[in-house]
């Protein structure tokens, strides 16, 4: 499985805008669980799997309005 960690900015603490939230629902779409958090949201997902999830992801936030999205994979593939 791989651990995926992402920001999405503009992120203001306690209000995260429609492109933060899009973002999280769009990975919870996937069947994902995401712990969401304001230095980063993490979830896990399976190699197979991690380019779809991702790929919703950034959809999501730039289609509401995100002005950058970091993303850092890491874990051990199957």
């Amino acid at each position: 499985m791989l651990d995926v960690v992402f920001t999405v900015e503009p992120f203001v603490v306690g209000n995260p805008g429609p492109h933060v939230l899009a973002a999280v629902e769009a990975v919870r779409a996937t069947g994902a669980e995401v712990e969401f958090g304001p230095f980063g949201s993490t979830f896990t997902v399976a190699p197979t799997a991690v380019g779809r999830v991702v790929g919703a992801l950034l959809d999501a936030a730039y289609a509401n309005g995100a002005t950058q999205v970091t993303v850092q994979i890491g874990g051990e593939p199957l």
